[in-house]
């Protein structure tokens, strides 16, 4: 009896705290917090974006759908490690921009597009033909496909690990390597996506398709 009622008294002060979310943790020793969890302090749109689809609560910060362009940080990085989750429904599309400019499309001209998409939607081919490889969920859009399938179903939390380094990127999916590449091998597609010779820029996410949400958003500048 005595010791039934230490093990209620010790559970007392638990009862009453909520439990701790994974959007709660600190970053690492190094990271700065790109986002604080309740609003969209430092962040803005780019030139053709949308403020009102984007939101923010609870650690979460998300899209509305529907389009919305790129909400971008307001500070620029060059060589970084970044860190996020991010969970897509089901037909979703969304993005990270790397190393962009305010105008212009980032997988394109302005930076870089590491791509983000509910894959085995848009594989089915009833729903969408034509995916390519270099479309898929952690390729460097258009230019550099994914080594391999990392994805998390729909609905579920995956973890992007990005790092650029000069003419170097990587990245990991849910800690599998996905992508190691050297820009300077994708020269002949400078033409088509001449974001990939840009040195510096803001980091971005995409308002594309569905309701996309990101957490733990961090980014640890590395020294040239």
């Amino acid at each position: 009896m005595r010791r039934a009622m230490l093990i209620l008294v010790l559970s007392l002060p638990l009862c009453g705290l909520p439990g701790l979310r994974a959007a709660d943790k600190e970053p690492p020793e190094g990271f700065d917090r790109l986002f604080n969890g309740k609003d969209l302090s430092g962040w803005q749109v780019n030139e053709k974006g949308d403020i009102d689809k984007w939101g923010a609560a609870d650690g979460i910060l998300f899209t509305k759908g529907g389009g919305g362009g790129w909400l971008m940080t307001e500070k620029e990085y060059a060589d970084f490690e970044l860190r996020l989750d991010f969970k897509v429904p089901k037909a979703g599309n969304s993005g990270v921009a790397l190393r962009s400019a305010l105008k212009g499309a980032p997988h394109l001209d302005a930076g870089m597009e590491i791509q983000i998409l509910d894959d085995p939607w848009y594989l089915d081919e009833k729903n969408y033909k034509g995916l390519k490889q270099t479309q898929r969920t952690g390729s460097i859009y258009g230019v550099v496909p994914p080594a391999k399938d990392a994805l998390k179903p729909a609905g579920e939390w995956n973890s992007f690990r990005i790092v650029a380094k000069g003419r170097k990127i990587t990245v990991e999916l849910n800690g599998s390597g996905i992508v190691d590449a050297n820009l300077d091998d994708y020269k002949d597609q400078a033409k088509e996506h001449s974001g990939l010779l840009r040195e510096k820029g803001h980091l971005g996410l995409q308002s594309h398709d569905g309701r996309v949400e990101f957490r733990n958003i961090c980014v640890k500048p590395l020294v040239p």
